[in-house]
């Protein structure tokens, strides 16, 4: 086991490498045992008839595309939960007793924390508030990371495992000028950036309405290639994905760096003051969290 740990709590078989790709291969590059917490099976994720040849289910074929893309990025460790996929808020299939936005948040609490005290990391990332886009299960995942991760942290929770502090909590944060040339773009080009993705659920005026402060950036420009990689598993959902590629020397200048909010400790100033997410952690365990925001 390293040293350094980094554990990433996110939704679907997918997230991980379309969101975090680059960084992920960064790190790990860096010597830091990167894990995986993937809260569903992605069953509803949208998939045409051919690509299922050879998978029992969309499930199945969603995580075989996830065993590929932790392969690529070299991730320690994947924890499936297994719930059903949402799907957008206000579905049929987010009404499921099945799936995770239907699923009580003090188990899903629970299974987060025995996954931090067995594998004690530094750095803990999940979403934003807003899950990204929206997505109920996006949401559900940050909320029950939230408070797992101050759970974790007190002896009084009772687990298999003991008490652990983790250093570090961030969500996953989208640059706001790339989002507000996106949406030029779109405009530009007829399309109703409320009406995105496959299926038109996806709202990237509200992506922009609730973007929350940066405060950490990453620099991942020589990642962009296993960025790729690791997206290019998730064949099925390529719609979902990164979208029109820029030769690599573009994509340098126009995404130098992934950012991300911090949560824990809480920031005196909505200001990026961190270029790397071990920044400050100590070899000490330190003392129960104040409640993360």
């Amino acid at each position: 086991m390293s040293d350094r740990r980094i554990l990433i709590a996110y939704a679907h078989p997918d997230d991980e490498a379309f969101g975090l790709g680059a960084v992920i291969a960064r790190y790990v590059d860096a010597g830091v045992d990167v894990y995986l917490i993937c809260a569903t099976n992605g069953d509803v994720g949208t998939v045409s008839p051919e690509q299922l040849n050879g998978y029992q289910s969309v499930a199945e074929l969603r995580l075989s595309e996830l065993d590929c893309a932790a392969a690529k990025l070299r991730l320690k460790q994947v924890f499936t939960f297994g719930y059903k996929d949402s799907g957008m808020m206000g579905s049929e299939t987010s009404r499921d007793p099945a799936c995770l936005w239907q699923a009580d948040p003090a188990a899903v609490t629970r299974r987060i924390v025995a996954v931090i005290r067995a594998v004690q990391p530094q750095v803990v990332i999940t979403f934003n508030r807003y899950g990204g886009y929206g997505h109920p299960d996006h949401i559900a995942i940050q909320r029950a990371t939230i408070d797992a991760f101050a759970l974790a942290a007190d002896p009084a929770y009772s687990t298999d495992q003991p008490p652990y502090q983790a250093q570090k909590l961030y969500a996953s944060s989208i640059p706001q000028t790339q989002l507000k040339i996106a949406l030029a773009v779109l405009r530009l080009r007829g399309q109703d950036p409320r009406k995105l993705g496959k299926n038109k659920d996806i709202d990237l005026r509200a992506v922009l309405d609730h973007i929350e402060p940066t405060h950490a950036i990453v620099d991942i420009r020589d990642y962009h290639r296993a960025w790729d990689e690791a997206g290019d598993c998730h064949r099925s959902q390529q719609g979902g994905g990164p979208g029109l590629r820029f030769p690599y020397w573009l994509r340098r200048r126009l995404i130098p760096w992934q950012g991300f909010t911090r949560l824990y400790p809480i920031p005196l100033t909505d200001q990026i003051d961190e270029t790397d997410l071990f920044a400050n952690v100590r070899s000490a365990v330190p003392t129960a969290p104040e409640t993360a925001r």
